[in-house]
């Protein structure tokens, strides 16, 4: 009988801790930014993202103050980049590598017109809703 009581204790505290676990999902807003320029057009469902594909400047993801005039970055996080080919649609992975920011030039050396760059958070407490960028 102590057996099982331990064991219904045990289960019962991890699910417990699951449930806290959950709760750190999506805590911050975050967006893709050319130097401190927001990517996206609109922070929005209906928001895309584009680039020239003679863009230059440093791409990051960072956690974003919004409000109704402005997009203002507050903190850069990792991240990792894979290009998804225009073409086929095969998602790459650009490098192992974390990155916090990247000179846009270098990866836009290894895109076509029609690529779309996508960007991945090493964290599930960061929302990133815009994270693929066509490449123009």
């Amino acid at each position: 009988m102590k057996k099982r009581t331990r064991f219904l204790l045990l289960g019962m505290c991890s699910l417990l801790a699951g449930l806290c676990f959950a709760q750190d999902s999506f805590q911050h807003c975050t967006a893709a930014f050319l130097d401190k320029d927001i990517v996206v057009d609109e922070y929005s469902p209906k928001g895309t993202c584009v680039l020239p594909a003679t863009a230059i400047g440093e791409l990051t993801v960072q956690t974003v103050e919004l409000s109704a005039t402005a997009s203002k970055p507050t903190g850069a996080i990792p991240f990792k980049l894979a290009i998804r080919d225009g073409k086929t649609h095969t998602l790459t992975l650009f490098s192992n590598a974390d990155y916090t920011g990247i000179a846009i030039q270098s990866v836009l050396a290894k895109c076509r017109k029609g690529d779309r760059l996508v960007l991945l958070t090493l964290n599930k407490q960061y929302a990133l809703p815009h994270n693929e960028i066509l490449i123009q």
